[in-house]
């Protein structure tokens, strides 16, 4: 991302999961949840906290296959 913007902790980020457990932000897991497991950080985050390490998910390229004539 683009240095001195500030970013927010949110499932756009590659290191960004729906926790595992169900109801450990009192939503039982619904998507109004307001907690994300960071890979990176190895623990449970506030979503939309300011994140310095926010890496972007990279959308998966589709492979072009050759046409048949």
């Amino acid at each position: 991302m683009s240095r001195g913007l500030l970013n927010f902790c949110d499932l756009l980020c590659k290191y960004a999961q729906m926790p595992k457990d169900t109801g450990v932000d009192g939503s039982q897991s619904c998507r109004t949840f307001i907690a994300l497991y960071c890979t990176r950080r190895k623990s449970l985050v506030h979503k939309n906290m300011p994140c310095k390490e926010k890496v972007p998910k990279t959308k998966a390229r589709k492979t072009k296959t050759p046409s048949r004539s």
